[in-house]
């Protein structure tokens, strides 16, 4: 089976999954709880968004395992093809009318991200890639930015959940960049962030504290645009680290060189 193949049938899982999300929109104010950490929200539109996104993947392939946000592990883990699914990432955003969240859907093949959807049901964005097909939002080509400074750059990144119980968190990083660049944002949604700097919103990107589901989708599509994902120290991304660092490519070894040298949060006043 072919990659346009599994990339069509994610789109439609994706657009799905979008659709519910519209119509949840603004009507969950009673159906959202936490999952035990403060912050770390879940809604009714996250289970009925994952529910039908799950139904047309199984529906396709049967056989294939799933890593699901809420859900979890679905299948043999160890299977060749697994695919990792956000039904609604950036779910704080979406419980509070906050118009930045998208539903992303990734296949690994072997480990290794092949296939990523990323959808933005409210803006109607649809953002896509599959290795060697390309990257593209709404059907059109995309590519990474040609900022080559880090001064001259935009940068995007996000505070994981448990900012508040421990000290290996991003305050220190979120300092340190804001001085070297043009700006540092906070949206939200580690797959949006990814999107943009696929198609050069933003000229790069950096977290901790993520899932495989957050980001899987997100690497193949940062990936085909041109640009680079790797570890904070520019070795190979593991999924499970929950760490990345993905740029344009031109500010990568600048980017991790100032990430690997900010002094710990700890010895700042």
């Amino acid at each position: 089976m072919t990659l346009q193949i599994f990339l069509d049938i994610a789109t439609e899982a994706a657009l799905a999954g979008g659709a519910v999300l519209q119509d949840y929109l603004g009507k969950i104010e009673d159906a959202i709880t936490e999952k035990g950490r403060p912050g770390d929200l879940v809604t009714a539109a996250d289970k009925a968004s994952e529910e039908v996104v799950l139904e047309i993947l199984r529906r396709h392939f049967p056989q294939h395992s799933i890593l699901a946000e809420e859900s979890g592990k679905i299948g043999n883990q160890e299977n060749e093809y697994l695919w990792a699914i956000d039904p609604l990432d950036g779910t704080t955003n979406y419980a509070h009318q906050y118009p930045f969240f998208a539903v992303s859907i990734g296949l690994l093949i072997n480990g290794v991200p092949q296939v990523g959807v990323i959808y933005d049901p409210l803006h109607d964005e649809l953002f896509r890639a599959a290795t060697a097909l390309g990257a593209t939002r709404n059907r059109q080509p995309i590519k990474v930015s040609t900022t080559s400074e880090l001064n001259k750059s935009l940068l995007v990144t996000g505070f994981a959940y448990d900012r508040r119980e421990t000290s290996d968190n991003n305050y220190a990083e979120f300092s340190h960049l804001t001085h070297l660049t043009q700006g540092v944002r906070r949206s939200g949604s580690a797959s949006m962030d990814l999107a943009y700097v696929a198609c050069g919103r933003v000229d790069g990107y950096w977290e901790r504290g993520l899932s495989p589901w957050d980001i899987a989708a997100g690497i193949i599509l940062v990936q085909e645009a041109g640009g680079k994902v790797t570890a904070y120290d520019g070795t190979p991304i593991k999924l499970d680290s929950g760490r990345i660092l993905a740029t344009n490519g031109d500010i990568h070894n600048t980017l991790s060189r100032e990430l690997l040298q900010v002094p710990p949060l700890s010895s700042w006043k």
